[in-house]
């Protein structure tokens, strides 16, 4: 007889894990112990579910590297007991973590799903009910044996997608995140359908590694009409910086300003790791497309290729934290590692 999965609930915070109190009108966390009260509907679920909280669950505006490493050990310390987990978390800084998490986790052979809602648990029309549900269905789905899904992902109305793909576009509809460049990974409908030939190839005999080594000496620089040599400079000279994710325009580009490119290639010969994005909701940076992008492939800006911002900044924290040698760092950050931007064929 085939064994039942053993699915870990990781509640972080958010207005999924909340209820709200009817005769004050006010929003408390949820306990989670009486989890099936809530969702009678679980119990038809073919796995077993436990749940851990954070010891605070926090709103996610509040999520920090400190708890990204938090979470990390929580999946750690429980890695060979379970299956497969559902992390529940607020929505607007989800695909940040989520993103962190995937490069944190290496040789992840287990599914981690996301998932979270825009209304409580406890209201009326609640969209929690459903996302939690198919997220521990995906968690729990197997063949063989062995896991459909081996990958950080996040589910979120119907659609699971890549975590490390993933951007919030709305703050009130239910579809609230997109996967701008790349395809869901599966479709909840009348059937749950996998697309399987989007999954990563996965090495079930490698152990998990977790990398608890974040940097968060780490900027957002977003280039907009008009911005000022101080402005930039001020940012590139931040006290003890070690990256930048640079938001250009269309497919990479930016002035051709020489104080805009002398200030680029002092913070370069610095030691400071400047990463290209586009600044699109999709596409892909092309530099050296246009001439308002050759100067900055020549100087050694990094191509973040298709990479989300969110992405972008998880992926530098990460291999900075690695301590990644400098001749290497441009090749090893514009590599895809954890499915995060598409490969040239």
């Amino acid at each position: 007889m085939a064994k039942i999965p053993q699915i870990l609930l990781i509640y972080t915070g958010g207005t999924i894990g909340m209820v709200k109190d009817f005769k004050t009108g006010a929003l408390r966390t949820f306990n989670f112990d009486k989890l099936l009260k809530h969702i009678p509907e679980i119990n038809h679920l073919n796995c077993s579910i436990n749940s851990v909280s954070f010891d605070y669950p926090i709103d996610s505006s509040n999520m920090n590297v400190d708890n990204w490493v938090a979470l990390s050990e929580i999946i750690e310390e429980n890695y060979e007991l379970y299956d497969g987990f559902v992390v529940l978390h607020g929505s607007d800084t989800m695909s940040y973590t989520a993103s962190a998490i995937s490069f944190m986790l290496e040789n992840l052979s287990k599914p981690v799903i996301f998932t979270g809602s825009q209304l409580p648990i406890g209201d009326l029309r609640t969209d929690a009910k459903e996302n939690l549900i198919t997220s521990i269905e995906i968690a729990s789905s197997q063949e063989n044996g062995i896991p459909i899904i081996s990958d950080v992902c996040l589910y979120f109305e119907y659609k699971l997608y890549r975590a490390n793909r993933t951007t919030k576009v709305n703050s009130e509809h239910f579809e609230a995140f997109t996967s701008p460049n790349f395809p869901p990974l599966a479709e909840s409908g009348v059937h749950l359908k996998f697309n399987k030939q989007l999954l990563l190839n996965t090495n079930f005999n490698k152990p998990l590694m977790v990398r608890k080594k974040m940097e968060n000496k780490v900027v957002i620089l977003k280039i907009f009409p008009g911005i000022t040599k101080t402005i930039v400079e001020s940012i590139l000279t931040i006290k003890g910086l070690k990256g930048v994710i640079m938001e250009t325009y269309g497919s990479g580009n930016a002035s051709t300003e020489n104080w805009f490119i002398s200030l680029l290639k002092n913070a370069i010969s610095n030691g400071i790791q400047i990463i290209n994005v586009t600044q699109c909701i999709s596409g892909t940076v092309i530099m050296g497309q246009y001439e308002t992008s050759i100067e900055l492939e020549k100087i050694g800006v990094i191509s973040g290729n298709d990479i989300t911002t969110e992405s972008a900044i998880a992926k530098l924290m990460y291999l900075l934290g690695e301590n990644i040698k400098k001749n290497s760092f441009k090749s090893i950050y514009e590599t895809s590692l954890r499915g995060e931007i598409s490969v040239k064929e």
